[in-house]
């Protein structure tokens, strides 16, 4: 389907079925001159092996962990992880003013390969296939577990995203709860 001339040049709302939200679109932001900031690239500058990297092969992570010398991907948990499969149950309410209950899960790295200097684009065919094998594993496995409801792979890559560590890996995480917005999604496609 060509999508209408306008769609292209004016600024327009957009349903997300899946949301049941509209959300505003305005195309022609694309052309206002930048002056922000621009990152450097950082392609060429790593080294194949950082022994100061806590996800590198051999080297040692938080808790006197030791990383194996794998040769492929790697996946562990979390050493700092957001969410504890044996979090204590319990729940606040305080007069409509503070609302809360315990969250459980279980948080994983996935290191795409020993490669310090890599990216996932600039693995070979063969390599990423490893890498998606992995993640199905994974997903499978964390879903099978009894207080598991969303699993939820992602890669949150470079510092302007919060990842310090340029070491190519993603995480996995898996909860009790739906967060909001699949939960919304969710709601939609069952009605």
């Amino acid at each position: 389907m060509k999508e209408p001339p306008e769609l292209l040049k004016h600024p327009h709302r957009r349903f997300n079925p899946l949301t049941g939200e509209w959300i505003l679109v305005s195309p022609q932001r694309g052309d206002r001159p930048w002056q922000g900031h621009l990152e450097r690239s950082e392609e060429g500058s790593l080294p194949r092996y950082d022994p100061s990297c806590y996800l590198c092969p051999g080297n040692k992570r938080a808790g006197d962990q030791v990383n194996p010398h794998y040769a492929s991907t790697f996946v562990f948990d979390n050493d700092f992880s957001s969410l504890f499969i044996d979090s204590p149950p319990f729940s606040l309410h305080e007069k409509g003013l503070l609302e809360a209950e315990a969250e459980t899960g279980v948080c994983r790295v996935v290191c795409f390969s020993p490669r310090h200097d890599l990216t996932l684009a600039q693995m070979t065919t063969d390599e990423i296939r490893k890498v998606i094998d992995v993640w199905s594993e994974e997903f499978n496995q964390l879903a099978q577990m009894p207080d598991i409801n969303y699993v939820q792979i992602f890669e949150n890559k470079g510092e302007l995203m919060g990842c310090s560590n340029p070491h190519p890996h993603c995480q996995i995480w898996a909860q009790r709860s739906l967060p909001v917005g699949p939960e919304k999604e969710q709601k939609r496609l069952l009605a």
